[in-house]
Order: structure tokens, then C-alpha cells, then sequence
């Protein structure tokens, strides 16, 4: 059976979301035959999408034709990941698809509990993923993870680098395993900034599909060291509703614009709190999280209840995440999982567009 056949039936199919067929995309995951029954394994931007049905259909119908000894077809269809093209990027750490910055203006939005749950809750898409704890001076990664032990070392050429600690489906890099417990991080900037270049280059990370860091507060040394030392995919930016923390959020927005890195969505945390009887109570206001997502026509990716047990689950080292796949809150971070991989995909298909357009004027 003619597999070049396959592929040019996969070549004529596009994803709902992209609009770009399964070949370009590189989402045709797995091709097998037995005997005359195929099965297929293709990522696709947004599994839940209604539309999938229909090209499942679709692609069957074309496949028994253009191959008629096919006689049954099984698609199994996956959470598709692109790649951000870009050559200084790949040249730095070729392995990685896309680098994302979850930040914010201020701190107390929960920025960190948001990055760990959001790492966790990509890897249960099917990604690989790593997060790297850009807070310096205030590493909160290892208490969330639960880890309490150093990184290995692995001797490579005659360079000695660090392996990432992994849990949850998380490769994971901190200062705060590289110190004692009760030790503070006393350092100028330069040396916070060195630290990081390190976590960037220094690590063996291999392949993944997203590595996320975990910024500090504010629009300091950090965040511009990161955006000049590797080209972003983009930014996540955190808020809660209230009108002092969108007004440092916007700032963060602004800083990312400024050095030319795009803004994924936002993540409305701390959002609203479900009373026993069913009703909600905004805390901290209502829809600060859509104004500023529509201010500056950006993807608001989710909103986030205060819940004790997304607090507990960081502070015993367990997300929730992780811990009760079943449940609600879950749910929400898998959700914004889902949102933030096809806003990613998005771009990155109209970045290399725009790139292959220019390359042609």
C-alpha cells in the first residue's frame, strides 16, 4: 500500500483551526498498517473542536477512495503543537519549540501557582514541557513541585551541565535547588541575570515543545535579560480583577511590546469565589481579566476561582492540576491549557506566513 498516497490525501486536509493541511502543520503523528486497516495518529489545534467529526469523515471517505484497498480507517486524533520558527532561537537551544514568559507587574496574583498548574496541565495535554523558576530571588518553583534535592550533572564535550529535576511531566530548573532552604538569594542584578542565562544554556533539556518561565514581578533586569538573550514565542500575563494589579499588568504588556515579544492571552486569577449555595462572590471585582483583554485585543484564556485547594496543592507540593484530574478546578487549568496551545499555534502559523512572504517579495 502506497504511503506516499496517504500522505498526499493528508496534504489536501487542513486543520479547523489553522487552516493549513496535517503535512505542513507536521501533525501527522503516526501512519500504520495492518494488513488493509489503517490507523492513523494526527494532531489537530483543538481536539474539542466540533469540526474534527467532520474531517474525520471526511478524511476516511478520501482515503478509501484515492486507496481502495483500504477497507477500514481509525484516526485517532491529539493535541497538535507547532514550533516557533526562528533562527537565533533555535541556534541557542534547538531542541525547544516554543519559550513562553508567565509574568506579571506585581506580585500576590499568584503568578507561580498559575505557572506550575499550567506546566502540569500541558503535559497531561501530551506535551513535553519545562519550566524554569525566573524568580531569582524569590524561587517558589521546588516548594510547589515538592522536590527537595539537587539537579544531576552531565558532562558534555567539556562543558559540565545541570539535568533538570522532573515531576508531574515537568522538567524543572530552580535556584532554589541549588541552595539551602533557609538561604536567601542576596545578588546584585547581574548575577540574577547570570543565573538565568545558565538555565537557558547550561541545562540539558532535550526536546520540548514548551519551556515556561516563571518571571519575577515587575519589568526589571530579569525580563530583559530574557527577551535579549532568547527570542519568546510570547507572554502570559497574570492579573487578578481589582484595578491596581490590571494597572501593573498593563505595564507588563507594555514592557513585552516594547521588546517585541507578542502577548499570548491573559489569566484572570483569584477571578471569583463559589458560595455554598451556588452563587458566585467577586472578591476583587468583576472582569478586570476581559477589559484589559479586549483594551488590548488580546486572548483571555481563562478565569480562575479562588479555591482552597489550588492553595493547598502548592503549599504541600502536589498542583491541583495534578492531584485531581477529575475535578473542577482541573478542568479550568486544562482548559487554559487548551487555549493557550491553539493562541500559540495561531501564531506561530502567521509568523511563518508572514516570513515565507517576505522570503517570495
Amino acid at each position: 500500500m502506497n504511503k506516499e498516497k496517504i500522505i498526499a490525501v493528508l496534504s489536501k486536509t487542513d486543520d479547523p483551526v489553522l487552516n493549513t493541511d496535517f503535512v505542513t502543520l507536521d501533525f501527522v503523528r503516526n501512519i500504520s498498517l495492518n494488513g488493509n486497516n489503517l490507523s492513523l495518529k494526527l494532531g489537530v489545534s483543538d481536539n474539542a473542536d466540533e469540526s474534527v467529526s467532520k474531517i474525520s469523515d471526511k478524511l476516511k471517505s478520501e482515503l478509501k477512495k484515492s486507496i481502495p484497498e483500504i477497507e477500514s480507517v481509525n484516526i485517532d486524533f491529539v493535541t497538535g503543537f507547532t514550533s516557533h520558527k526562528d533562527p537565533k532561537k533555535m541556534s541557542i537551544m534547538p531542541g525547544i519549540k516554543n519559550t513562553i514568559a508567565v509574568a506579571s507587574g506585581k506580585g500576590g496574583v499568584g503568578k507561580s501557582t498559575i505557572a506550575v498548574n499550567l506546566a502540569v496541565a500541558l503535559s497531561k495535554l501530551g506535551a513535553k514541557v519545562g519550566l524554569i523558576d525566573a524568580d531569582i530571588y524569590g524561587p517558589s518553583i521546588p516548594l510547589m513541585f515538592g522536590i527537595n534535592k539537587k539537579p544531576g550533572v552531565m558532562k558534555i564535550g567539556e562543558k559540565n551541565m545541570l539535568v533538570p529535576l522532573e515531576k508531574f511531566g515537568v522538567k524543572i530548573m530552580s535556584i532554589g535547588f541549588l541552595i539551602e532552604n533557609d538561604s536567601a538569594v542576596v545578588w546584585r542584578g547581574p548575577m540574577a541575570s547570570s543565573a538565568l542565562k545558565q538555565f537557558i544554556g547550561d541545562v540539558v533539556w532535550d526536546e520540548l515543545d514548551f519551556l515556561l518561565f516563571d518571571m519575577p514581578p515587575g519589568t526589571g533586569d530579569i525580563q530583559l535579560t530574557l527577551s535579549q538573550t532568547i527570542p519568546l514565542t510570547g507572554a502570559i500575563i497574570v492579573t487578578t480583577p481589582q484595578e491596581i494589579s490590571l494597572s501593573d499588568a498593563k505595564k507588563g504588556y507594555i514592557m513585552f511590546e516594547r521588546v517585541n515579544v507578542p502577548t499570548i492571552g491573559i489569566i484572570e486569577n483569584m477571578s471569583y469565589f463559589n458560595n455554598p449555595d451556588g452563587s458566585r462572590e467577586y472578591i476583587f471585582g468583576k472582569e478586570g481579566g476581559k477589559k484589559m483583554s479586549e483594551e488590548y485585543n488580546v486572548k483571555l484564556l481563562g478565569e480562575i476561582p479562588i479555591n482552597t485547594k489550588i492553595r493547598i496543592g502548592g503549599d504541600k507540593g502536589i498542583p491541583v492540576a495534578a492531584e485531581d484530574e477529575k475535578s473542577e478546578t482541573a478542568g479550568i487549568f486544562y482548559s487554559i491549557a487548551a487555549e493557550t496551545v491553539k493562541e500559540i499555534n495561531k501564531m506561530n502559523i502567521a509568523s511563518s506566513k508572514k516570513q515565507n512572504l517576505e522570503i517570495e517579495i
